[in-house]
């Protein structure tokens, strides 16, 4: 028996559905599902009655509850103390689309965290930290972002970034071959714009300007479709599922990483803060930024070094060159304008 176990038991209980119950816990459905029936093995007992409608408290399961739930907040309460942070205002963290699955359970035994439901792009988030209205941020950020707004960074995360590209063709493409969309809206896409940008200029990929968000979202598979070249996809469309007559496919030589920044304030002072900082960015593991043939951009803080620009990159003597036709190769300052916008930045 764990005691994020019974953390777990608590959370379901208290909102007798596993659904909201993952979501508040922000971990996935099957995963709390399986740990329930661990700790009903451990215990002997069945906790929960459920069918396909209904989530209810057997006898056992609500005898237990009162002594679990008082279990948990002595935990809590001791790691508080241990921490010196009995009496912390809540820590305000902010990201764009990436969370660690776990925080809710990593943090609660150091301090009091409110997740910020305004999710804005990474250089608004990266700033609203720096000006302190967010103690974190988990966002993307360059070298100069963080001289120019006092802040410290942390890996937490990484998205290899694949391309997408109309017909049946699910094998990798070299970078080279790729379109990036860079998108006028620079409020919106700052970030995005960089990191295309960089990645242009270092592997040959053309760019395409847009001017209507696509670049993701559905009006992203209009830009595919029309383009009919594997275009470079963005952090935010890498889980969605493809529509029908558009393949996802790898990108190598390189292959473009996005990486996460956990973003605090230069010198920050607050043991809250620094406790989560601590929790959030311990044991973080092997992310694959020193993976051969990888690439981020050369402002990008984490970047190793070794192989990463295009006059550095071994040449690929399978691949062909691209087509030179105009329909096939669009130029930079091509614009393309669809009807409709998706303003949600990265």
């Amino acid at each position: 028996m764990e005691l994020r176990q019974l953390r777990y038991f608590v959370t379901v209980a208290e909102e007798l559905n596993f659904g909201r119950a993952a979501e508040r816990l922000h971990i996935a459905g099957p995963s709390l599902s399986q740990q329930i029936k661990a700790l009903e093995r451990d215990l002997n007992v069945r906790l929960f009655d459920r069918d396909r409608r209904s989530v209810t408290l057997t006898a056992s399961g609500a005898a237990l509850l009162p002594h679990a739930r008082a279990l948990v907040d002595q935990a809590d309460e001791l790691r508080r103390r241990a921490a010196g942070l009995l009496t912390s205002e809540p820590v305000r963290i902010g990201y764009v689309n990436f969370c660690p699955t776990d925080w809710a359970e990593r943090t609660a035994g150091v301090a009091q965290v409110r997740v910020d439901t305004w999710v804005m792009p990474s250089h608004t988030q990266a700033a609203r930290v720096s000006g302190g209205s967010l103690d974190l941020a988990i966002c993307w950020v360059q070298t100069t972002d963080l001289a120019s707004l006092s802040l410290d960074a942390h890996l937490v995360g990484v998205d290899p970034l694949s391309a997408l590209s109309v017909g049946s063709d699910t094998s990798p493409v070299e970078a080279r071959e790729t379109l990036v969309l860079l998108d006028a809206d620079e409020a919106s896409w700052s970030s995005w714009n960089r990191y295309a940008e960089q990645f242009a200029a270092d592997t040959g990929a053309r760019i395409v300007r847009v001017d209507d968000g696509g670049v993701t979202g559905p009006t992203f598979f209009e830009h595919v479709r029309r383009l009919r070249r594997p275009v470079l996809n963005n952090p935010k469309g890498q889980s969605m599922q493809e529509p029908s007559g558009l393949r996802r496919r790898s990108v190598v030589h390189p292959t473009p990483l996005w990486t996460w920044s956990l973003v605090w304030r230069k010198g920050e002072d607050n043991p809250a803060v620094r406790a989560v900082i601590d929790e959030f960015t311990r044991d973080a593991g092997e992310l694959g930024i020193d993976d051969e043939g990888a690439w981020l951009p050369a402002t990008d803080p984490h970047r190793p070094t070794g192989i990463r620009t295009k006059a550095d990159r071994p040449p690929s003597p399978t691949t062909a060159p691209p087509p030179t036709s105009q329909a096939a190769r669009p130029q930079s300052e091509r614009t393309v304008t669809p009807s409709h916008r998706n303003l949600t930045g990265q």
